[in-house]
């Protein structure tokens, strides 16, 4: 089934090209199906890069997902065009009526900043709140998994000594009982992950409302989740295209950043040529959270 989305997006064109099932909302009506309502709260600078990205995943599911793309009104991103925000996006004013299946919050390159200090953290507090009442399972990405964690369980982040910046081995945790959102993914895999600040392990285990289903040595707890299922923070980026770290390494190399290449990432060496070994795990990830924790669970009526 597909993921439906506006035509005139450019994320349309682009899985069109990749022969991935998307229908425009037109067509959409015309099914005598409920689709799924996904949410995006888009905080990322680079938005019609991550806005296909995550529709990419969300697209190979047997479900129709309906997709919502939300932006924050307290803060006008420059590095989007305008024009596009008011197509595409909808503020939070405009859906906070609305009751959704899942919701997706992604990671912003703030990591460096106290949470208060950030511009839209009133705005994202209240909407943190929302999720509560008006969303089935919610996704934290990155950042956003930072700030969830942060907001919901009183958790701190802390700075890093050298930028947690490439393709980092994850070995899931495993306490006896089946978990449905790691369903298929191998007891040892890959994830991209690019941020200036962790979250210690220990601090989430003393919460006994959270749950770690997969940590890494190098970069940490990787994949929590709320015992009751509602809230999902993954502190990577599964949803990273081939190239996304080598453009990150290139912005921060031209902006005179001492930034080392992204770990165990490049595979010649004139840091041209990718590995990419994390898309399957992404694919069933994004699946299962999908299947088991929003369409089996929501009720049929918003």
């Amino acid at each position: 089934m597909p993921i439906v989305i506006d035509k005139d997006i450019p994320a349309f064109k682009i899985l069109t090209g990749e022969r991935i099932f998307v229908m425009d909302t037109d067509r959409a009506f015309s099914q005598e199906i409920r689709p799924i309502e996904i949410a995006i709260l888009n905080l990322m600078p680079t938005k019609e890069t991550t806005e296909t990205q995550f529709m990419r995943l969300l697209s190979n599911s047997p479900l129709q997902v309906n997709i919502t793309l939300v932006r924050t009104a307290t803060y006008n991103p420059t590095h989007t065009e305008q024009a596009h925000l008011k197509k595409f996006y909808k503020s939070f004013d405009e859906i906070e009526g609305r009751k959704f299946d899942g919701m997706i919050i992604t990671g912003a390159p703030v990591e460096n900043m106290p949470f208060e200090k950030v511009a839209y953290w009133r705005e994202l507090q209240g909407i943190f709140k929302w999720t509560e009442t008006n969303v089935t399972s919610t996704l934290f990405i990155c950042w956003g998994a930072q700030a969830a964690l942060h907001y919901f369980y009183g958790i701190k982040k802390h700075p890093l000594k050298e930028k947690c910046f490439g393709i980092f081995a994850h070995q899931r945790v495993f306490d006896g009982e089946q978990e449905p959102l790691m369903r298929g993914i191998s007891d040892e895999f890959y994830m991209p992950h690019s941020r200036h600040t962790v979250i210690y392990a220990e601090d989430i285990r003393n919460v006994p409302e959270l749950k770690i289903l997969a940590y890494s040595r190098r970069a940490g707890a990787s994949v929590i989740k709320s015992r009751d299922n509602k809230r999902v923070f993954v502190t990577g980026h599964m949803e990273y295209d081939r190239d996304t770290l080598k453009k990150e390494y290139e912005r921060d190399l031209a902006k005179g950043l001492d930034i080392k290449p992204p770990v165990n990432y490049f595979v010649d060496k004139d840091l041209s040529k990718v590995k990419m070994n994390w898309s399957s795990t992404a694919n069933l990830f994004y699946i299962n959270w999908l299947n088991y924790y929003v369409y089996q669970v929501t009720p049929y009526k918003l």
